[in-house]
């Protein structure tokens, strides 16, 4: 025992601070975020970067993050160096269309908290059923990362659960498979009212690489009504952290924990 006790003292606290340290935890210097189209150094006929993306992400000089894969072939095939990414993770929002970032826009409109009757009853407890709806099981990997020490989402009273009939709301990944349909809509049927729709990467958003695929509905939208859009491929886990704690009020409105004074600056230190 008194070895067991010894070993957790030496091996200290785990679970990282965010966001009680003021700041977000380290990302890899590959991490990439919110995307910046600066149409200035963009000629008006070049569609470069258009053509380049395999998923129709960029159209008219508008990235949609709801499509986009954050792979690096538009800044490969762009010579004029006019799409870069930032290292902000602050991804999720509450409506489809915010995630549409138009040129020389440095922001978006982050997700907003429920409104005060829903915040009342999942601020402080929200328990999310977590259904795989045909997706590659990326975005899941980072989706269970948070249920380990090193992130402890427990600790906000949100928790993944086995069963829909003890859920406050879905958690959805995939871009829904037909084979998938039946199913999906059965979990949700059995999640109690009210009930919350989380939909967590590019395939659960929009089909992602698989959009306009016949043997998959492009995501949640044609199904369901959706309460919170976390995008990626996949998603960071801080990304859909930031966006859980967001949606039930844990992060006020106009709180930044992304400090950096500039970060689509090439000068700065990705986190």
């Amino acid at each position: 025992m008194f070895k067991g006790i010894l070993t957790r003292i030496k091996q200290g606290y785990k679970t990282i601070e965010f966001p009680d340290g003021g700041k977000a935890p380290a990302l890899s210097t590959r991490f990439k975020g919110l995307p910046f189209l600066d149409s200035e150094k963009c000629p008006e006929n070049c569609n470069r970067c258009s053509e380049a993306c395999s998923v129709d992400a960029i159209s008219h000089k508008i990235i949609d993050l709801g499509r986009c894969i954050f792979c690096d072939d538009c800044l490969q095939a762009c010579p004029f160096e006019a799409i870069t990414f930032s290292a902000d993770y602050r991804l999720a929002v509450r409506k489809r269309e915010d995630l549409l970032v138009k040129p020389l826009q440095k922001e978006i409109a982050l997700a907003e908290e429920l409104d005060k009757q829903l915040r009342r009853i999942f601020g402080r407890s929200l328990h999310l059923r977590q259904v795989s709806a045909g997706g590659c099981n990326a975005c899941e990997a980072d989706i269970n990362v948070l249920s380990t020490i090193g992130w402890d989402i427990g600790r906000f009273g949100i928790k993944f659960v086995a069963s829909p009939r003890h859920a406050d709301g879905l958690l959805i990944t995939g871009p829904v498979t037909k084979n998938m349909e039946m199913a999906l809509m059965k979990t949700y049927e059995a999640v109690p009212e009210p009930k919350l729709v989380i939909v967590v990467g590019a395939c659960a958003i929009s089909g992602g690489i698989y959009a306009d695929n016949i043997h998959t509905h492009s995501g949640v939208g044609s199904l369901l009504p959706i309460d919170l859009f976390v995008p990626g491929c996949p998603p960071q886990p801080l990304t859909i952290l930031d966006g859980l704690l967001r949606l039930t009020g844990r992060l006020e409105k106009g709180s930044d924990l992304f400090s950096k004074p500039d970060p689509f600056s090439k000068k700065i230190e990705f986190y």
